[in-house]
């Protein structure tokens, strides 16, 4: 600790990275680093095959010609080319990688947290009825007492 009671930065450091938040952000970049590859494999293997049947198996062939000439590639390549297929790869991996997650991941987990959160409601508002029933059984005993005292008092 340093003279005016703030922590150092090592230990400022050391309280980031132990936050469960830090934590939980590592684990999903190495789950969606290792379900890229999933991914990936499911567009090379299965939908450029599918649009190969249509034109040819690599989306990124395909593009249109802005300027003509558009001959060549690379550093040798003249006009101005569109790359149209590369965006639609990249988009159809994007929209799997999206839909699976949402409904493997995101769909489970939020109706586990609705189911969790009903039944912690329903044991909340089961103890607010004993509660409320205790007080009112309370609040009868003490009547009742006043009530004998009442009498008792009368009779002397």
């Amino acid at each position: 600790m340093s003279d005016n009671n703030q922590p150092s930065i090592w230990e400022g450091f050391k309280a980031f990275i132990m936050r469960g938040n830090v934590i939980d952000l590592a684990v999903a970049v190495v789950i969606g680093a290792a379900f890229t590859n999933i991914v990936n494999s499911v567009v090379k293997g299965i939908i450029n095959p599918l649009v190969g049947a249509v034109g040819t198996k690599n989306l990124d062939s395909y593009s249109s010609c802005l300027e003509a000439p558009c001959t060549g590639s690379g550093a040798n390549a003249e006009g101005i080319r569109l790359m149209w297929g590369s965006v639609l790869g990249a988009t159809l991996q994007f929209l799997i990688t999206a839909t699976v997650v949402y409904f493997l991941m995101v769909l489970p987990m939020a109706k586990f947290l609705a189911r969790q959160a009903a039944r912690q409601k329903a044991r909340e508002g089961t103890k607010e009825v004993i509660e409320v029933t205790e007080l009112e059984v309370l609040k009868e005993i003490r009547n009742e007492l006043v009530a004998q005292r009442g009498q008792g008092r009368r009779d002397y």
